[in-house]
């Protein structure tokens, strides 16, 4: 009887045990700036800052995102449409969904 209670309480505590692992608290948000130098020569690396810059802001993190350099031209509405990244949506409507988050974009 004693042993069939010992192990009882044995194998019940790795239960106990994930049972706190799964009640972690919420992860705080974080400050993040985005930088890019990346220009209309490279699309898909040009995109990439705001393509991440929006993906972290939907995860709940504060972003901005910094342009300096050839990447301040990606700005132009006429520049803005002519990037088409591979494998991701034109930078016109990631950009249109930045606006609409209020991600400010330093240029």
């Amino acid at each position: 009887m004693a042993r069939r209670r010992f192990l009882a309480q044995l194998f019940s505590l790795p239960l106990l045990g994930l049972a706190s692992q799964s009640e972690q608290p919420r992860k705080k948000s974080l400050k993040i700036m985005m930088k890019s130098a990346w220009g209309s020569d490279d699309p898909t690396r040009a995109a990439f800052p705001f393509i991440h810059g929006l993906a972290l802001a939907d995860a709940g993190h504060d972003v901005q995102i910094f342009l300096l350099g050839e990447a301040t031209y990606l700005m132009r509405k006429a520049t803005a449409g002519a990037i088409v990244p591979v494998g991701w949506p034109p930078l016109t409507e990631t950009l249109g969904k930045i606006i609409a988050k209020h991600i400010p974009v330093f240029a």
